[in-house]
C-alpha cells in the first residue's frame, strides 16, 4: 500500500518562497524515484520535478533555476523548495512514486495535494 501526504502550501506574493513536503508510507522514498506534479484549474496535471534514488534531478523548463527537489530518506519525505514564485505557479501540488518499468502495473497513487497560490 502506498500513501502520500503533501503539505506546506499556502498563499504567497510573487517572488516569495514555499517548501512543500510529501511524507510517504514505508520506505517508498528511499527505494524509488519520486516526482512532484501540479494541476491548475482547468488544466492537465503536469510534471514539475523528479529525483532518482541516486539523487539525480530533473525539472520542467518552467521551474528550472527556481525550484529544488530533494529527499530525506530517514524521514521518508520528499521536498520541493520553491523560490521566486510566479502567479503561474498557482496550482495544487502532488507527489508521486515514479515506478520503474517492472512495477508500473501497480499504477499511480496520489495524495490529497497541497494548494499553492501566488498573488501578483
Amino acid at each position: 500500500q502506498v500513501q502520500l501526504v503533501e503539505s506546506g502550501g499556502g498563499l504567497v506574493q510573487a517572488g516569495g518562497s514555499l517548501r512543500l513536503s510529501c511524507v510517504a508510507s514505508k520506505n517508498i522514498v528511499s527505494i524509488n524515484s519520486m516526482g512532484w506534479y501540479r494541476q491548475a484549474p482547468g488544466k492537465q496535471r503536469e510534471l514539475v520535478a523528479t529525483i532518482t534514488t541516486d539523487g539525480s534531478t530533473d525539472y520542467a523548463d518552467s521551474v528550472k533555476d527556481r525550484f529544488i527537489i530533494s529527499r530525506d530518506n530517514a524521514k521518508n519525505t520528499v521536498y520541493l523548495q520553491m523560490n521566486s514564485l510566479k502567479p503561474e505557479d498557482t496550482a495544487v501540488y502532488y507527489c508521486k512514486v515514479e515506478w520503474p518499468p517492472r512495477l508500473r502495473a501497480i499504477g499511480d497513487f496520489w495524495g490529497q495535494g497541497t494548494q499553492v497560490t501566488v498573488s501578483s
